[in-house]
This record gives structure tokens, C-alpha cells and sequence, in this order.
């Protein structure tokens, strides 16, 4: 109750015992980035308040250029200071805001890093399935999806989220590359999930998660596949087949 009661009156206590003032959070944001979105959930799964602005990523506005070292998003924009990369961000939200998502041992904590950097090469290899303007290069990359969602296959050890039973910083990694799974196959009946069933078991509990499905804009939906019609997806042919 004494840590509850600091937190609520913006300060909080980060891992060495330090307190520390939470300031204002504003995220840097284009609507349809996965990596953006990990960070959202992440924001909403620890209830902290923030606000977020959203950038045409083809039209990259100057005073977003002058911020983001890499011209990517998310930029996380905390009081007067700039952290960037999404992975980065989600540790530093979680590190000043009790309790933590990570855990504390350092062998384990070194093992959800590296499954966050693979998320990470998954949800990279998902863009480029999404983007295959042919049925030929599609099918190419399946494959190549198929075959990295098996070695995550065999390492799931838990029956609601990766590592069992708490959701973790490795959980908001997958979420936006599960999420747009359920969507693939809703809108275009392609099925990515159906044959690995510890992964699809977690991504339904993961998907369902309020701080999950409240975390996308409310159109998300359309504007996907506005997106990928304008972008001469092959997947966008198959709506209207499905």
C-alpha cells in the first residue's frame, strides 16, 4: 500500500532503491507499426498515463527527424528526454513502474532479451510476407515464417503466456506479431497459427487482453488493408476470395 500510494502521486522507486518522479510520456507513433504498438501495451498493461502523436512515416516531419537518431519509430519522449527503439523503451517503462515485467534473475532476464530480439526478426519477416506483391514470393515467404515460428514452437513452456504464467516484456514483443496473425486469417484466410498449438494457445489468451485489444486504433482494421492495397500486397488480393 505505501509503494501504491507513492506511485499514484508520481513517484515511484526503480530497481536499486533510487526514487525517482515520473514525468510526462509522449509517444512518437504511425499507426500501423508493430514495434510501436509493443510499447503501447506495454503503457497500458502498467497503467501509465501518456499521450501519444502519430507521424506520416513517408513524410517524416523535421522536429521528428532532429529527435529519432535512426528516423524510426517508437520515440518515447519522457519530460525533456528522448529514448528510442522499441525494446529499449519497453524496459525503461517497465524498470520506473512497480511491478516489473521482467524478471529478476539475470539468466532469465538475459533469455527474455534474446526472445524479444527474435520477436523482433519475426514481426520484421511478417512486414515482408504482408508486402509479397506475388503468389511466388508469398509462398516464399511462408516457408521462411513457418520454419522461425517453430523453433518458437519448441520453446514455449507456458499455457497462457511464454514464460507461463505471468505476461512479460518477451509477451508484449509477440502480441502485435500475433495479433496481425488473427487478422491475416480473418481477412484473408491464411493460417499461420493453426499447426504450432502451444503458440496459437498463447496468442489467443494474448490477443484477448484488454491492454492488448485496446491498444490499436480504432480502425486498425481498414487502415491495414488500405495499406496493403496501396501497396500492391498480394494479400490484399485475397479479401474478396475469402
Amino acid at each position: 500500500m505505501y509503494i501504491i500510494n507513492l506511485y499514484q502521486l508520481g513517484i515511484i522507486f526503480n530497481p536499486i532503491g533510487e526514487h525517482m518522479s515520473l514525468q510526462q510520456i509522449e509517444l512518437i507513433s504511425f499507426e500501423l507499426c508493430p514495434f510501436v504498438l509493443r510499447s503501447v501495451i506495454t503503457l497500458k498493461k502498467k497503467g501509465i498515463d501518456f499521450n501519444i502523436t502519430f507521424i506520416d512515416l513517408e513524410n517524416k516531419p523535421e522536429w521528428f527527424l532532429k529527435i529519432s537518431p535512426l528516423g524510426k519509430v517508437p520515440v518515447l519522449k519522457y519530460g525533456a528526454d528522448v529514448i528510442f527503439e522499441s525494446a529499449v523503451i519497453n524496459e525503461f517503462l517497465d524498470e520506473i513502474s512497480p511491478p516489473m515485467l521482467m524478471p529478476a534473475d539475470p539468466l532469465q532476464k538475459a533469455k527474455d532479451r534474446g526472445w524479444i530480439e527474435y520477436a523482433s526478426a519475426l514481426t520484421v519477416n511478417q512486414y515482408m510476407l504482408t508486402m509479397a506483391d506475388s503468389k511466388s514470393d508469398f509462398d516464399t515467404q511462408r516457408i521462411e515464417m513457418l520454419s522461425k515460428l517453430q523453433r518458437l514452437e519448441n520453446v514455449i513452456t507456458g499455457s497462457n503466456f511464454f514464460n507461463n504464467v505471468n505476461f512479460s516484456l518477451v509477451d508484449a514483443a509477440l502480441a502485435p506479431l500475433l495479433y496481425r496473425f488473427t487478422l491475416i486469417e480473418k481477412l484473408f484466410g491464411q493460417f499461420f497459427l493453426h499447426q504450432f498449438p502451444k503458440l496459437q494457445k498463447i496468442s489467443d489468451k494474448i490477443v484477448e487482453q484488454p491492454y492488448v485489444k485496446g491498444a490499436t486504433i480504432d480502425d486498425f482494421e481498414m487502415v491495414f488493408i488500405d495499406y496493403l492495397k496501396n501497396n500492391n500486397s498480394y494479400l490484399s488480393t485475397l479479401i474478396s476470395k475469402f
